[in-house]
């Protein structure tokens, strides 16, 4: 959706192949599926004029480019599920069987090294007929934050290109144009390979940070001044230092899983990448405890939880750190309170049965204890509103809060 509603802030005529009708309508109606900031108000720019949706492939075979977005989830034993891929793949392919153009495909969906050349290229020439020469294959990774994502593509930190042939990624190097960030042309597995590499660097940064924070905590340190200092090294940079209840969405969790799933397939055992994920799977639980230290069983007590969106400024509950959090209270008997800006409806899918609020304020009447899950900004100058609690028992895993009596995580 950023991606696509981006390219025609950039001048391109782009067509969005959605398979669900109300988000065609939605879309057509200059409507986002979901919440971005600034995308509704790009959306409504293009949306009917630059920029249009619909179910049908047909209109392919009138492209130059083809980008193939479609999700990669995770299968049960953490390897990335390619179907989506290789359905794409294959309607990509009958689309352009009557095609005398020369068509670029790029791969932009998060796939294991390999899936472009393996997966994506025998699959659109088999079912277009074509040989290698008639259609190009491009990899192109996407690097946007959920909640910044529009503001990451306008203004990226690189460019990553691979590409079968010089050619293909010749023709689909301008779609960027500009665009001012360096542009790195490679192979498509090392394209491919890129995506995972820093992804799997930045959970563990994330990681790494959190059992650093868990030994301060017990030491009487704040992990925040700790890496306030590490990261003015350059070597290291400041950017996902934060310790807290650890790394959730849609990307860093499955992306780490299946690079584990891909070492393991050829022979490697990356103990380090799995101690990362050790970690995040740990850190939550480590809420639940300080919450018994501070008001006991919680067997009937309403606790308050303050954020359900994995990161503020998204609708996105995809495996927030507030769902285990939330299953581990509604075992140990607690009854709960939820509030989230954007996220409500989306936590409520996963938990219907538990109450949803509009506002902090309301989550926090009566309520036993309070988690605040998401750095939300308005959470920042809550204090008043705590006072509305049975007690002002206050557990901030995100380091948001600004009033002096809350604890955090990690310090």
């Amino acid at each position: 959706m950023v991606s696509s509603t981006c390219l025609a802030e950039l001048g391109h005529d782009v067509e969005i192949i959605e398979i669900f009708e109300d988000k065609v309508r939605s879309i057509n109606l200059g409507i986002p599926p979901i919440y971005e900031q600034g995308l509704q108000e790009m959306l409504s720019r293009h949306a009917g004029n630059r920029l249009k949706a619909t179910t049908d492939y047909s209109d392919i075979a009138n492209s130059n480019v083809i980008l193939i977005c479609v999700g990669t989830p995770p299968k049960n034993d953490g390897s990335a599920d390619l179907s989506m891929i290789a359905s794409a793949s294959k309607a990509i392919g009958e689309a352009l069987k009557d095609s005398k153009d020369y068509h670029v495909v790029a791969v932009k969906s998060t796939v294991p090294p390999g899936t472009t050349r393996n997966v994506v290229m025998p699959t659109v020439l088999e079912h277009s007929g074509k040989c290698s020469g008639e259609v190009g294959f491009v990899m192109n990774p996407e690097f946007l934050r959920e909640g910044l994502a529009v503001q990451d593509f306008m203004n990226p930190d690189r460019i990553v290109i691979g590409s079968y042939d010089e050619a293909a990624g010749d023709l689909f190097a301008p779609i960027y144009q500009g665009l001012k960030a360096p542009m790195v042309r490679t192979s498509l597995t090392a394209a491919e390979m890129i995506k995972y590499a820093s992804n799997a660097f930045l959970a563990t940064k994330i990681s790494f940070s959190n059992e650093l924070g868990n030994v301060c905590k017990r030491l009487g340190i704040d992990v925040y001044e700790v890496m306030n200092g590490v990261g003015m090294d350059h070597r290291i940079s400041p950017h996902f230092l934060n310790a807290g209840a650890g790394f959730g969405g849609s990307c860093f969790p499955k992306d780490v899983s299946a690079l584990i799933h891909l070492a393991k397939d050829v022979g490697e055992d990356p103990i380090l990448l799995k101690s990362v994920v050790e970690v995040n799977e740990r850190q939550p639980m480590r809420i639940i405890e300080l919450l018994e230290k501070r008001v006991g069983n919680l067997a009937g007590k309403k606790v308050a939880v303050l954020g359900l969106a994995f990161k503020n400024d998204t609708d996105d509950a995809r495996e927030s750190r507030s769902i285990p959090v939330i299953a581990e209270l509604i075992a140990r008997g607690a009854k709960v309170k939820a509030y989230d800006p954007k996220a409500n409806s989306s936590m409520s899918k996963i938990y219907p049965a538990i109450d949803y609020f509009q506002s902090a304020s309301d989550a926090l009447k009566d309520a036993d204890a309070c988690l605040v899950m998401t750095e939300w900004p308005e959470f920042r100058n809550l204090d008043k509103e705590f006072d509305l609690m049975r007690s002002r028992a206050i557990i901030d895993a995100r380091k948001v809060l600004s009033c002096k009596d809350a604890e955090g995580i990690c310090w």
